[in-house]
């Protein structure tokens, strides 16, 4: 959209979630109450995307007959995509980006996330897959003493020291978060979306993690040095703190609410395919975390009662564009349905690359789904024109 925009003579305008960012509906009080964060919802959301392009065709000059396309990626992209569906009279088609509209119960199966994550290591060498899979259990021994979680604390250079086996869990966690942000953001150049990296950051990483007899404190080592160039490329940090995983507010306690509500995305590891250990998806436990964290209890098909899952083909006007190194491509619709709901793999492309400023070392996939997103862009536009054109209007 940033490159795009001048060609389409087109103005860029960005609405903020409701409950993101600065845009608090009860101020101070907008998380401190159930019956305020009731207002929290995709749905929601949506609405207030269609009165926001009534309110500007009314208010700005020369908009009032414009054709609005929606673009999104990841949760922007699902939105995107709802969008559309939701308020084909408002909007004319939708690029929905590494938008997994699909990774909910019984839909996609819940480990195929942490597969894709694990093959986009493997790509990178064998050895680096397995040193990972291979930490897990040094990690779990290791946290079971005190005199262990102090040798973890000290390798890591955490923050805060390891104190108990709740530490541990989410020290596992963390290490966990950060192979996934790597497989996200694995991008052919330099890139900071979630911390600052170096082109083909899990290439970099995997240099660390390259002798395969490694083992006990000398392997814990070596994956400290290689988390270190997610957290610690520009040299800056002076230690780890497990609670963080990004440098930017990505609105993580919202989207912690909606995951809770609405947003029930399944995911799992089997230990054997993948690089991860292993860990069942349990939607009791999972329920009941959310009703301690937030007092609330999961709709658990409520994403595909609402906006359909599998069942779309009776919308129209999407471009569905995935990486196939992005983890959440598994979740994404990767085939097209129909002439006007395409799907786009872009080979060698992370999280919604095809979202990204253009840049010298783009691949060509991604260059050729920009172009494919263009005409479909195109083509929606002279559709809305037409159409429009044709409609009678009566006082």
């Amino acid at each position: 959209m940033w490159d795009i925009a001048e060609e389409f003579n087109a103005m860029l305008v960005f609405g903020e979630h409701r409950f993101y960012g600065e845009s608090l509906p009860f101020g101070d009080t907008s998380y401190k109450s159930p019956s305020h964060l009731g207002f929290l919802s995709s749905e929601q959301a949506l609405a207030d995307f269609a009165t926001m392009i009534q309110h500007i065709k009314k208010t700005r000059d020369g908009t009032k007959k414009s054709p609005v396309i929606a673009l999104g990626g990841s949760y922007g992209g699902m939105l995107a995509a709802w969008f559309r569906m939701k308020f084909p009279n408002v909007i004319a088609g939708a690029i929905a980006s590494s938008a997994p509209i699909l990774q909910f119960q019984n839909i996609t199966p819940c480990e195929t996330f942490y597969k894709i994550v694990s093959d986009d290591f493997a790509r990178e060498g064998e050895t680096c897959f397995n040193l990972i899979k291979k930490s897990w259990s040094i990690v779990f021994d290791d946290g079971e003493s005190s005199s262990g979680r102090e040798k973890l604390s000290d390798i890591f250079n955490l923050c805060k020291p390891l104190k108990t086996q709740k530490d541990v869990y989410k020290f596992r966690d963390w290490l966990s978060e950060t192979w996934v942000n790597l497989a996200m953001v694995n991008y052919p150049y330099p890139a900071s979306f979630l911390e600052p990296l170096p082109a083909w950051p899990i290439k970099a990483v995997c240099k660390k993690l390259t002798d395969d007899k490694l083992t006990g404190d000398a392997l814990l080592k070596a994956v400290f040095d290689a988390v270190s160039v997610y957290y610690n490329y520009t040299g800056g940090a002076k230690c780890f703190d497990i609670e963080q995983q990004a440098t930017k507010d990505l609105g993580d306690k919202g989207w912690s609410f909606q995951a809770c509500t609405e947003m029930v995305m399944p995911l799992c590891a089997d230990g054997k395919d993948d690089m991860f250990y292993p860990f069942k998806w349990d939607f009791s436990a999972y329920a009941k975390g959310c009703d301690q964290w937030w007092g609330v209890m999961p709709r658990q098909f409520w994403a595909e009662v609402q906006y359909g899952g599998r069942k779309i083909s009776s919308h129209s006007n999407i471009v569905f564009s995935n990486g196939d190194l992005d983890p959440w491509s598994g979740g994404g619709v990767t085939k097209s349905i129909s002439e006007s709901l395409v799907a786009v793999m872009i080979k060698g492309g992370a999280h919604h690359l095809d979202l990204r400023h253009k840049n010298k070392d783009d691949p060509q996939s991604v260059i050729d789904a920009r172009n494919l997103e263009k005409k479909y862009m195109k083509k929606w536009i002279v559709q809305w024109k037409k159409t429009k054109s044709n409609t009678i209007v009566r006082a």
